[in-house]
């Protein structure tokens, strides 16, 4: 099977790209390893778009799920991409346990974000979550934490959990933000509030809905404690009792693919991660392939709307199925929508930048590498003898040579070597993943559909 364009990703971008480029006559494919398209910001929207504990936002993104679900294209949920050959266009497929093959004229990257790891003393007992899959439960199955919930870390996503749990019936007993001192000055310093306005009055409402809920500030020091689950948090000059962890500390662009194919990455230094080096429409460093959404850069929905609306554009004007003339009319808009849409991002990126005690655990126990079950120590350890980057780092010990191939360890270790060795991230660079992207076995490589 061919296409013009294959999408990856059936979240806002994905979505609105597919429905820009059946617009525009391209013939269209999109892999996405959710069973229902929303991505994670529209996750379970079809059956939970009406709950108001999700809020009015949530529904928002009905539209597009349905022009979405409308088209006429090669749609292929619970599909997971495990290799891409960006030369020739051909993309490996794993679905139902059979592998198949899918050949595209090019290729779109809209895999969206994932959150920053938050690696503390305890992060791996049970009990102790991730504030995204927190929310993952409440939007696909109406689940709430039981007990005691603690919230830590900091961000638009924490306040915006802390609200839909309120209104789900179970509010968060306690909100711990690790947002430094002086950061507010910051961020104000860094522009966007005028232009950012809107976006910034949502942003207070939410905050307002959670007053209620007691809260810390400045909080440093974080530990999860527990006996085969976690039993209480501690940081430094308190503690409390709590049956539930959601940690959180921002969200950073999903890389794995984009750093396996090689295409070229920039150290964002305001979002504390790297990103795809893509032009105004996506466009990446290999002639094929392109990045749209979250992946690219940090933005929110609106902006990722904008951005695969953009991307469709390009594709259809490489191949002739529009003149420069048309792309132009139909690209302004899109281009003042995501500016728009970005507005607000500087002060946001200054005030909720991450301390260094996310970037770097100071403890040496502090396990990194869930995977290989590597500590703080020995990743420093091994700096300190010679591993000048997280590639390098793997003659030492196993760090990112696990399933996850370092999506969750590999900022961490790079931070780690950085510390110990007097650099940058940015020096250090990035582990490089390597096919296949997400494990699978011979049995599934074996059967072909």
């Amino acid at each position: 099977m061919s296409c013009d364009l294959a999408i990856i990703g059936a979240g806002p971008a994905g979505m609105a790209a597919a429905v820009e480029a059946v617009d525009l006559g391209l013939s269209v494919a999109v892999i996405d390893e959710n069973p229902a398209p929303g991505g994670q910001i529209f996750r379970g929207l079809e059956g939970a778009a009406g709950d108001a504990a999700l809020g009015a936002d949530y529904a928002a993104g009905l539209p597009l799920l349905r022009a979405f679900r409308a088209l006429r294209i090669g749609y292929r949920p619970a599909t997971t991409l495990w290799h891409l050959e960006p030369e020739e266009g051909v993309l490996s497929l794993l679905a139902a346990g059979t592998t198949s093959e899918l050949t595209a004229g090019r290729v779109l990257l809209a895999t969206g974000a994932q959150e920053r790891p938050v690696p503390i003393p305890g992060w791996t007992l049970p009990g102790v979550m991730t504030a995204g899959a927190a929310q993952i439960l409440l939007k696909t199955a109406g689940a709430v934490p039981k007990g005691r919930t603690v919230l830590a870390g900091q961000g638009p996503l924490l306040w915006l959990l802390a609200a839909q749990l309120a209104r789900a019936g179970a509010p968060p007993a306690l909100i711990l933000e690790t947002r430094p001192k002086g950061r507010l000055a910051e961020a104000l310093r860094a522009g966007g509030l005028l232009a950012g306005a809107p976006l910034l009055a949502k942003g207070l409402a939410l905050l307002a809905k959670t007053r209620r809920i007691p809260r810390l500030r400045a909080v440093t020091g974080l530990h999860a404690e527990g006996t085969g689950h976690v039993r209480r948090v501690l940081w430094d000059g308190g503690a409390t009792e709590c049956d539930t962890l959601l940690l959180h500390e921002g969200v950073v662009p999903a890389t794995h693919i984009p750093l396996a194919l090689g295409l070229e990455h920039d150290w964002d230094e305001a979002q504390r991660c790297w990103r795809p080096r893509v032009d105004a429409y996506g466009a990446s460093s290999h002639p094929r392939v392109a990045v749209a959404g979250d992946g690219a850069g940090i933005g929110g929905w609106q902006a990722a709307v904008a951005a695969g609306r953009l991307a469709a554009l390009d594709a259809a004007r490489r191949v002739g199925r529009l003149t420069e003339a048309g792309f132009a009319r139909r690209a302004g808009p899109l281009l003042a929508t995501r500016r728009a849409a970005l507005a607000l991002r500087p002060f946001l990126d200054a005030l909720y930048a991450p301390p260094g005690w996310v970037l770097a655990p100071p403890e040496d126990a502090t396990l990194v590498c869930r995977c290989e079950e590597v500590t703080a120590g020995q990743v420093r350890a091994a700096a300190r003898l010679g591993a000048t980057g997280p590639n390098q780092l793997k003659a030492y010990c196993r760090a990112g040579m696990g399933p996850c191939q370092g999506r969750m360890c590999g900022a961490t270790v790079a931070a780690l070597i950085a510390e110990a060795r007097g650099t940058t991230p940015e020096a250090v660079g990035t582990l490089r993943p390597r096919a296949p992207y997400k494990p699978l076995t011979v049995a599934e490589l074996a059967r072909t559909g």
